[in-house]
């Protein structure tokens, strides 16, 4: 109990020391009347003060230096391993004797390098995926030594980084990364002259190929200053090669275009599916080439297919809230399909964010008696934030509010932040396997549609973005019951309608153990598939493609649960794509073929065909 007494400052007026927006930030009030004019209404305004407009404008420049990461988190995460290192001798000492123990055991190898006795990677050999040293040039002296050398130097810097007793988990994660990302820039891989597959190559073509790099070095640059796209290429045009399915928007409001696809079957199931991407990238990942696009397969499969594509955020949407995009996106669609084809129940697709956005949607309309969903499908979409992978080592109190000045100077995220992140999550296969295939060896990775989409990146405004790293990564409040829709708090365990759930093996920004938990939140009949593949790569899986694979397992709603690893050995494994398991079990869940539904209501004019204006933003 405190023994000062505090008094309150007396009030003084207000200095404005820079021009505020009133309405910047998250604590501010929503979208203006003006712009959501017949809409319905926008999310609960919140206070309009916007304090200390003098540090978030520092954090703000120096975030352009920093890459969106906050210095202070990297640092008070660094303190916190080195403060507990310091105090820890036997760490230390533990540490010294596997420094000795592999130095020697490398220097064994040296010494016996020219002995036809003499295995590659006698010592240490590269992990299952780690492709850097692949190849039987990285088996010759000296290059294999140099290789075993960065590779004790890694395992020795993680052991070093973790497992220092005392160190809070989020922070020895911090540090091991951040430390990884280092090593791998200077791995022998990197450089031309340790790098033994450069060096043939220069020897072979008279050392064309730096003349080649250099040349993709100079357009990547070109690219870059131009603010040009990949997607721009003439051999992905949005609408003609990629995006392509034949349909038509059939409703329009300040955030979504609705696009209805046009049938290609005789017959329809009588069941609309709506797919909800997620608003980080646009939402074509969902009909990319016609060769491997989920919407074209639906369409043969005899399904009507209802796909939403967000609008790209500018300034202008800064005060846009995570609801907003419950209520203009996955609602007013639904209130759309409704007239399109009434009294149908609808098949509900959420794909990443998604589908977080859409089972939050669900809920919701449970508890309110609404049961328009006749089922639920979720891809590589969490609902528990608690294990949420190495995204989570960008969300901390110090990481979000940095973000968030960020943000508040120019009122959403930019392409760059975002894409930065997802490359430093597997910096080796994306950032600098790159640099050494396209700048040393100079061949130019051939552009695929999947490559070109993932490179026409979206803005998120500022207050959703806000609210999404708040109360779903950093306080978890969907997991935990105190998530707010309309003033009143929801439940994953309101939702009753079946579901099917997909997770992929090699996910970086939903690990399936994380999709898993799905099970234990919501009182219906899970259908839970685990497929080969990483997040975007795994989702897109056209049965013609060979190399696929899945684990499928249904568990009822009185099922007791099963853990993760006890499902993985229970869960049989069927080779081939996902796509036609689900669409049965969509049929299984259907009702018979009737006639296709019209286009639209017809009352609709001047809207453009698929994939319509907003994709283009």
């Amino acid at each position: 109990m405190s023994v000062v007494q505090i008094f309150p400052r007396a009030e003084e007026p207000a200095v404005q020391v820079l021009p505020v927006n009133p309405a910047a930030g998250p604590e501010a009030s929503t979208v203006s009347p003006e712009r959501l004019a017949g809409m319905p209404a926008a999310a609960d305004p919140l206070p309009a003060s916007e304090p200390y407009p003098l540090d978030r404008a520092f954090h703000a420049m120096l975030a352009r230096f920093t890459g969106g990461i906050s210095p202070l988190a990297l640092s008070l995460a660094w303190l916190d391993w080195g403060s507990h290192l310091a105090a820890a001798p036997q760490r230390q000492m533990e540490i010294s004797r596997n420094i000795l123990r592999d130095t020697g055991r490398l220097a064994e190898a040296v010494v016996h390098a020219a002995s036809p006795e003499q295995k590659p990677w006698s010592v240490i050999q590269p992990q299952g995926r780690d492709r850097r040293f692949s190849g039987p040039q990285w088996e010759a002296a000296p290059f294999n030594l140099l290789a075993q050398a960065f590779l004790l130097g890694e395992r020795w810097w993680h052991d070093a980084t973790t497992g220092v007793r005392g160190v809070s988990h989020a922070n020895e994660a911090i540090v091991e990364f951040s430390m990884r990302q280092t090593l791998d820039m200077l791995a022998p891989s990197n450089f031309a002259a340790t790098n033994p597959k450069v060096l043939e190559k220069a020897f072979q073509s008279g050392g064309e190929n730096f003349v080649f790099g250099w040349q993709n070095w100079c357009s990547d640059l070109m690219r870059l200053l131009s603010n040009s796209r990949l997607a721009d290429d003439a051999q992905f045009v949005v609408g003609k090669t990629v995006a392509a399915s034949p349909g038509k928007v059939v409703y329009r409001n300040e955030l979504i275009e609705l696009i209805q696809y046009s049938p290609t079957t005789a017959q329809v199931r009588p069941e609309p599916i709506l797919i909800v991407p997620a608003w980080i990238m646009k939402y074509y990942i969902l009909d990319l080439s016609p060769r491997n696009s989920l919407v074209k397969y639906l369409t043969g499969q005899g399904f009507t297919v209802f796909a939403i594509s967000w609008r790209n955020a500018d300034a202008r949407d800064r005060d846009l809230a995570f609801d907003d995009y419950r209520r203009l996106g996955v609602m007013a669609a639904l209130d759309m399909i409704g007239r399109v084809m009434p009294c149908r129940k609808t098949h509900a697709l959420g794909y990443c964010l998604g589908g977080t956005l859409l089972s939050i949607a669900a809920a919701a309309m449970e508890r309110d008696g609404d049961n328009r969903f006749g089922t639920v499908t979720l891809l590589a979409a969490q609902t528990d934030f608690t294990e949420a992978g190495e995204l989570t080592l960008f969300i901390n109190e110090s990481q979000v509010a940095f973000l968030e000045d960020m943000m508040w100077q120019r009122g959403y995220l930019d392409t760059t932040q975002m894409a930065g992140a997802f490359q430093l999550l597997r910096s080796n296969e994306l950032i600098w396997s790159r640099l050494s295939h396209d700048y040393l060896m100079g061949e130019g990775a051939p552009l695929n549609d999947l490559m070109a989409w993932n490179a026409d990146a979206t803005r998120l405004p500022y207050r959703m973005h806000s609210e999404y790293l708040r109360k779903l990564f950093l306080d978890n409040d969907l997991a935990g019951g105190r998530y707010h829709v309309g003033g009143r708090s929801i439940s994953l365990s309101d939702i009753h309608a079946p579901m099917f759930v997909v997770g992929t093996l090699a996910d970086h920004v939903a690990p399936w153990r994380s999709v898993y938990k799905i099970h234990y939140q919501v009182d219906a009949d899970v259908t839970f598939l685990l497929t080969s593949g990483g997040h975007n790569a795994g989702v897109v899986a056209p049965p013609e493609d060979p190399g696929h694979s899945y684990q499928v397992l249904t568990k009822a709603e009185d099922a007791p649960y099963v853990g993760a690893d006890e499902w993985l050995k229970l869960a049989p494994h069927v080779e081939g794509s996902w796509w036609p398991e689900w669409t049965n079990w969509l049929a299984a869940r259907s009702g018979a073929p009737c006639e296709p539904p019209q286009i639209g209501i017809g009352d609709s004019p001047g809207l453009p065909d698929a994939p319509g204006d907003y994709v283009h933003t």
